[in-house]
């Protein structure tokens, strides 16, 4: 009997409650078969990536500058995939992981952003390729930090009021601060175990915190554009992968 094949892509999940979501839909749905390792689940990361087409990170309420093993052997995993070829692709917290991996900054923002909220598309050729005509989008926030520095020969290619820095691309990479995976059970699921921090936020930042009835109804209004510009970030990073 043969062994099993490689998988095509491997999911890093830090936090259990951060799982992939639209992302893992996605990729059955174009028939790529993928795996996860939580590391909140006693998962260890793997040595190596070697041998993957493609690396997704995922968020999680830690920091990205938080003193945790898993964090920095994502970092390690990000900078062998980026050496190796494999196109990367960063969601809030993984976004994050990659700014730093690649020399960029985290630091806390005056102001968290956490809710249905636009972000502004650059009209340049690289932020293009990613977004294609989309300049403006509706998109799901939750996130204290934000990469305040960008790695030497990254692009800038989206942002917000509140967060300046929303999405940059290096070499065949993308990192996201937004949550672009999400669906409703996931912010259902957030809704109902939010942390210490997010009451007191409502209260401090009306225009950039979003109560949960608001949250809720927007998530109606806001799920199927997301789901549309994940769809064409996530096959813009396929189409990078390499051929097996």
């Amino acid at each position: 009997m043969s062994p099993p094949a490689q998988p095509d892509v491997l999911v890093l999940q830090h936090t259990l409650e951060d799982g992939p979501a639209h992302l893992g839909r996605w990729l059955d749905l174009q028939g790529h078969a993928w795996t996860v390792r939580c590391a909140e689940a006693g998962e260890a990361y793997p040595d190596s990536v070697r041998g993957y087409r493609g690396l997704a990170v995922l968020g999680g309420e830690w920091s990205a500058n938080d003193d945790r093993a898993s964090l920095r052997q994502a970092e390690a995993l990000i900078r062998e995939a980026d050496a190796l070829g494999i196109p990367v692709i960063g969601h809030c917290l993984g976004g994050q992981l990659m700014a730093r991996a690649f020399g960029g900054r985290v630091e806390r923002l005056p102001a968290p952003e956490i809710g249905w909220l636009p972000i502004q598309v650059h009209d340049t050729p690289r932020a293009r390729e990613w977004f294609g005509s989309v300049r403006e989008a509706v998109v799901y926030q939750w996130h204290y930090d934000n990469f305040v520095d960008l790695p030497a020969g990254a692009e800038w290619i989206a942002a917000s009021p509140a967060c300046p820095h929303q999405a940059f691309a290096i070499g065949p990479h993308l990192a996201m601060q937004f949550h672009i995976e999400i669906d409703p059970r996931k912010v259902g699921d957030w809704l109902a175990n939010p942390g210490l921090v997010y009451p007191e936020a409502i209260g401090r930042h009306p225009e950039t915190v979003q109560p949960p009835a608001v949250m809720q109804a927007l998530t109606e209004r806001h799920q199927a554009g997301s789901e549309a510009v994940a769809d064409r970030l996530y096959a813009v990073w396929r189409s990078r992968w390499a051929r097996r």
